[in-house]
């Protein structure tokens, strides 16, 4: 019997995939599950129009952070932190700050999670990188400064 699976079933296949199973197996266990449909013809039209959904808002979830790579990159932000002698900072800056900086002064929220730079430890411009999506990352320069 052919269905289509609605979730990812361990050595069987994943999510949308259309397989061929055993009918006992189908109609015990995967149906039972809610894991999986008769690959009818109402099914697989409803499959296609899934995929069609999926792709459109990926695209649109890549343009979308496109455009925010070219909002960061136009843009800098400054932190003002105390320093010690010859520039060097108590501690370090992290990756939590910058996030918050980014929020306060260009109205940006990413998480921290998603920002990666070498710790800054003093005065000067230092560059971070934001993973905005699986594709796109964008670089954006902070400037420390001493207060």
């Amino acid at each position: 019997m052919k269905v289509i699976l609605l979730e990812d079933v361990k050595s069987v296949g994943r999510k949308d995939e259309i397989v061929e199973v055993n009918d006992a197996y189908a109609r015990n266990v995967l149906f039972r599950r809610n894991a999986a449909v008769e690959a009818t013809g109402k099914n697989m039209n409803d499959l296609k129009l899934r995929r069609a959904n999926n792709e459109k808002v990926a695209a649109e979830n890549l343009a979308a952070a496109e455009e925010l790579k070219q909002k960061i990159e136009k843009s800098r932000i400054v932190l003002k932190v105390k320093v010690g002698e010859n520039g060097k900072l108590f501690g370090s800056i992290s990756n939590a700050q910058i996030a918050d900086a980014m929020k306060e002064q260009l109205g940006i929220e990413v998480d921290k999670k998603k920002i990666t730079c070498n710790p800054i430890k003093s005065v000067g411009s230092m560059t971070a990188a934001i993973r905005l999506h699986t594709k796109v990352s964008a670089d954006l320069p902070v400037e420390v400064e001493s207060l």
